[in-house]
């Protein structure tokens, strides 16, 4: 019997060699890269612990290596001594049970074994889900390696859990976990709550595994299910329950996995297909909004731009509307509600209700469904959002022409996506056209509040302040006039993004794994500035041309050299910065008074959109 036993586990470990040679990979064991002195910057001893079998990848011993393959199947022929040792362990094994832990290391939540490599194969090779063994941890030189500050993160998330068979190998994904968890602080976990963890965790194992997965995949596609389906809805649920939700969100794994990211779609302009499976009948576009048109200017542009589109396309389109849709369990009520009443097409006007869309969106795949927001990666969802840049950099040539002193206020809403490149456009106009311009940055939604008091308080006259720039000419905001405004023309995006659908065009977009989020601006009709009667004719006709050029692509803010405010080159080609580098900016002009603030000076408002939307790094940044 345990002769037979060996017999299958060498066909394995065969197959696994011979298919890592037709990868071009070297067969056999892992090896710890160097000498543990010279790898590591200190040493920790873990005692007695379980490690999960499948990060026992790797040996410290070189002549170990070739005995088994990388799974730690035996590789030796059957007559070998190897052999035989092997089946009387797994003899062992059958009759009593193998209690003596192995002798390990880890590094980097590898684990190399230092003695007991035949038991780890036995082990392995009747299923074992993790094998006791005493471990002494080698903790790596501290670097900017993306793994490597991965793994400091892990070692906190160890600390708090006790957890090892978690791995992540890209910055911020504990972090995401927690927050997926519910877990908003950094307190040790309790034995009950590591115990339902644990259980759910290997229930979701067992999924993962049955559809064939392998164990990079597992940590990443709990992730993705927990940030979608929630881990209170989900820990009493089953492996076959599991197993069919996951078949649904592999793109949004996948996505994850290839760091597929987003496609930003900058132009609207779509060919019709070669064969059109264009609708014949109307289209049913529901929007589904977190406030009222009668509360919140911005719930009420998106409620204009869907009243013109029942007016413009109202042969082809009908239209349902849902406001105060607050919470994500009003979401789902809302958008389920909008799909039994015929919806083709959803619109989410708020980041807040990303994850609703997709969780809707990968039980609904007939449904497409939009969520407004940025930079964001579930190709079950597209996104949209005007591109404003253009339109601020014009408003911040038109401050550098009024400004007698050169000093200029700006009080931004939130430090997300797309609001540091305003921020820097508007900086970048009032420099083209004042050599001596300064842009004195505040921010809404601080705990401490008082933007536009504080820049007042300086005697700062012209400040843009909710997309308007305005002239300060008494002591309070009743003596603030509007000289320039900016205009999203939500109607005009709306009807272009139904079309694709009325056309049969909408899948002519799609980019693999990658997620589609539209994002347009002044030159597809989508942004505009509205400049007011009281400006100079002079002014008034800077900003028409500035907009043509920027129209018709004579113009970019962002072309040529660009400094922060250290004075490094951030960019220095003869070429305009490309959009991926513009979307995700964090960093500030050379021209720019002011900083970006830490995620806990926000209010809890703002940091409940940063978290969702916010620029990277800033949520670990803390008050200076």
């Amino acid at each position: 019997m345990p002769l037979e036993e060996y017999h299958k586990a060498l066909r394995q470990g065969l197959k696994e060699e011979k298919e890592a040679i037709a990868r071009g990979e070297e067969p056999g064991l892992r090896v710890l890269p160097e000498n543990p002195d010279t790898l590591a910057v200190r040493r920790e001893s873990l005692g007695v612990v379980e490690i999960p079998s499948e990060l026992i990848d790797g040996t410290c011993n070189d002549l170990r290596k070739n005995a088994f393959s990388r799974g730690f199947y035996p590789v030796l022929q059957e007559e070998s001594e190897f052999a035989h040792k092997w089946s009387n362990l797994c003899k062992a094994h059958l009759e009593e049970g193998i209690r003596d832990p192995i002798k390990a290391v880890e590094y980097l939540n590898h684990f190399y074994v230092v003695e007991g490599h035949k038991r780890v194969s036995v082990l392995k090779y009747f299923g074992a889900i993790s094998i006791p063994g005493v471990v002494t941890r080698l903790l790596p030189k501290p670097s900017d390696d993306p793994e490597v500050v991965a793994y400091y993160e892990f070692l906190d998330f160890y600390q708090m859990t006790g957890l090892n068979f978690i791995v992540f190998k890209r910055p911020g994904e504990y972090q995401e976990l927690l927050q997926a968890l519910g877990r908003t602080n950094r307190e040790a976990w309790s034995a009950e709550e590591i115990y339902a963890f644990r259980s759910f965790y290997y229930m979701f194992r067992d999924a993962c595994y049955r559809d064939n997965a392998d164990r990079r995949y597992i940590s990443v596609a709990l992730l993705v299910y927990l940030k979608i389906f929630g881990y209170q809805q989900s820990r009493n649920k089953l492996s076959s329950e599991i197993g069919k939700e996951l078949v649904k969100i592999r793109p949004e794994i996948l996505n994850r996995l290839e760091n597929a990211g987003a496609t930003l779609v900058l132009e609207d302009a779509v060919k019709k297909p070669l064969f059109s499976f264009s609708t014949t009948g109307k289209i049913c576009a529901a929007f589904i909004h977190g406030g009222s048109a009668a509360t919140s200017k911005w719930v009420y542009n998106h409620e204009y731009g869907r009243y013109l589109l029942d007016n413009t396309m109202g042969d082809q389109v009908r239209t349902l509307s849902y406001e105060n849709v607050l919470t994500d369990e009003q979401a789902d009520e809302a958008i389920e509600d909008a799909v039994k009443k015929g919806a083709d097409m959803i619109f989410t006007t708020t980041p807040k209700l990303l994850l609703p869309s997709v969780k809707a969106a990968v039980l609904h795949p007939e449904v497409k469904i939009l969520n407004c927001s940025l930079n964001t990666a579930y190709p079950s969802v597209r996104t949209y959002y005007p591109r404003l840049y253009d339109a601020k950099f014009i408003k911040g040539a038109i401050a550098g022409t009024l400004t007698q002193d050169g000093r200029i206020g700006y009080v931004a809403d939130y430090p997300t996506y797309g609001s540091i490149a305003g921020i820097n456009a508007f900086a970048q106009g009032a420099r083209m056209v004042n050599a001596n311009a300064r842009v004195y940055l505040e921010w809404a939604n601080l705990k401490e509040g008082g933007g536009v008091e504080r820049l007042h308080s300086r005697g700062i006259v012209y400040i843009d302040h909710l997309d308007r720039l305005a002239a300060n000419t008494g002591n309070d905001m009743h003596g603030m006039h509007n000289l320039a405004l900016i205009q999203c023309h939500w109607g005009r995006l709306y009807r272009s993004l139904v079309r694709r659908v009325v056309e049969g065009s909408w899948k002519q977009e799609e980019r693999g794994s990658s997620a589609i989020s539209y994002w347009w601006g002044m030159t597809q009709g989508v942004v505009g500035v509205l400049c007011s009667r009281r400006l100079p004719i002079g002014t008034r006709r800077l900003a028409g041309v500035l907009r043509d050029a920027i129209r018709e692509d004579r113009l970019d803010p962002f072309y040529g050299v660009l400094m922060d405010q250290q004075g490094r080159v951030v960019y220095g080609d003869d070429a305009p910065l490309p959009a991926d580098q513009i979307l995700s900016m964090n960093w500030l002009s050379a021209y720019v008074e002011g900083r970006i603030p830490a995620f806990d000076e926000l209010t809890p408002k703002a940091q409940e959109l940063v978290k969702l939307q916010g620029i990277q790094g800033l949520e670990g940044k803390t008050d200076p």
